[in-house]
Parts: structure tokens; C-alpha cells; sequence
């Protein structure tokens, strides 16, 4: 008898696991916050621990990085960087307003609840 993949997972594995399928739920022009993003996935309260993973994301990954944020509906990434720039110009490309570094949580913020069914 074989093991399922799951029982073979280590837990850091299991974690990121969660926090991709969450993200990758993320709908095009929706933001969500680096601690809600942890909440949502399983993960209580782990936003900076969700910040150093996505930090090490493959450059040409899938996943819409792009639509995670800081508290309060805060840009993260420096503007001049690459990824602060590529960041700002994704969620442009899906009609979010970005003013004085920051996006209206209230107007573009995520609510599975509401966007679900």
C-alpha cells in the first residue's frame, strides 16, 4: 500500500500548499491583504510568514502575487523595483486605482463570501 501524497507532505509543505490554493482563488481586480490572506488559507495569523513565501515564488509563476497586499490596503513593494513596478502595473491592467500607494480595501478588497456561487 502506498502513501497519499498528503501523509508525505511535510507540514511547511502542507502550509504553502494551503496559501497557493487560497491565493490562486484571488479573483482578477480583488486585493487582499497579506493577514487575510493567512486567515483565509488555515493559517491564523502568519501575514509576515505569507510575505517571505510569496517573496520566493518562481518568476514565472501563475499565481497573482500581484493582489496581495499590506494592512490596510497598503503597497508593499517599493515603486522603481521591479517587482514593485510590475506589482503596480498588473493591478492597473485590472482596472484598480492605486492612490498615495495604497487601493481601497473597501471598494476592491476580496470577500470570498460575497464573490462566491
Amino acid at each position: 500500500m502506498t502513501d497519499s501524497p498528503a501523509e508525505t507532505e511535510s507540514p511547511a509543505q502542507i502550509r504553502r500548499t494551503a496559501l497557493y490554493l487560497t491565493l490562486a482563488q484571488v479573483p482578477e481586480g480583488k486585493v487582499v491583504s497579506y493577514g487575510q490572506l493567512a486567515e483565509l488559507a488555515g493559517l491564523g495569523r502568519a501575514a509576515r510568514w505569507v510575505g517571505r513565501t510569496l517573496s520566493q515564488l518562481p518568476s514565472d509563476t501563475t499565481l497573482p502575487w500581484h493582489r496581495v497586499l499590506g494592512a490596510g490596503g497598503r503597497l508593499s513593494l517599493p515603486a522603481g523595483s521591479a517587482s514593485g513596478d510590475e506589482q503596480r502595473a498588473r493591478l492597473r491592467m485590472e482596472g484598480i486605482t492605486i492612490l498615495n500607494n495604497r487601493i481601497d480595501i473597501q471598494h476592491h478588497g476580496w470577500r470570498p463570501i460575497e464573490h462566491s456561487g
